[in-house]
């Protein structure tokens, strides 16, 4: 990458001085532009990654990261954008792989991405009203109404109890073959107990 000509294209723009690729915070004005640079002037032409984060002991709590990749060099840069109030541009116009990574980070943080084509929830359903991978979403998760009728008559339940400690799936110890995750069976409860 030319470092020294994405320094001057965007002389706003942040050197994190990354130790495994270069990287830089550019600001939401600029993500566009510097986007559309890297991918047309430098040959990063493949988005591999874009995901939301969250810095509590930051001005801006949230924030997304990028990863982009040239397929002809092999090489890497990151690109760190703040989401001032919570909003960030879509580049999903650039990468339309972008389109679901955006979704994701609004589905699972709550950062809105202005322009983008179809925003909306890709994993909770349309009204679920947390996003689970905020620092203050409880571990234990929060109980909330199933969205319908018919998946609240399939379980027998109103409500989607939280999950068990550490996820679904246990861990067995031993060899990587034998330690693989397996389903936590979460179908007792009191009044049918374990055998």
């Amino acid at each position: 990458m030319d470092v020294a000509a994405f320094a001057s294209r965007f002389p706003a723009a942040q050197d994190l001085a990354g130790k495994d690729m270069p990287s830089f915070r550019v600001a939401g004005s600029d993500l566009l532009a510097a986007v559309r640079f890297l991918r047309d002037e430098q040959g990063f032409d493949l988005l591999a990654d874009l995901c939301g984060a969250e810095w509590k002991d930051r001005p801006v709590r949230f924030g997304v990261v990028l990863h982009l990749l040239s397929t002809t060099r092999k090489e890497y840069v990151r690109l760190h954008v703040d989401a001032v109030n919570d909003r960030v541009p879509s580049v999903s116009s650039l990468h339309p792989g972008a389109n679901w990574h955006e979704r994701e980070a609004y589905d699972m943080f709550g950062i809105v991405f202005e322009g983008h084509p179809d925003l909306r929830r890709i994993l909770m359903w349309d009204a679920y009203p947390h996003h689970p991978l905020r620092k203050d979403f409880p571990l234990a998760g929060i109980e909330v109404e199933l969205p319908a009728a018919d998946v609240a008559e399939a379980t027998g339940k109103k409500v989607v109890p939280a999950p068990m400690m550490g996820g679904p799936f246990v861990s067995h110890g031993g060899k990587l073959s034998e330690g693989e995750p397996t389903a936590l069976d979460q179908s007792w409860n009191e009044q049918h107990p374990k055998a």
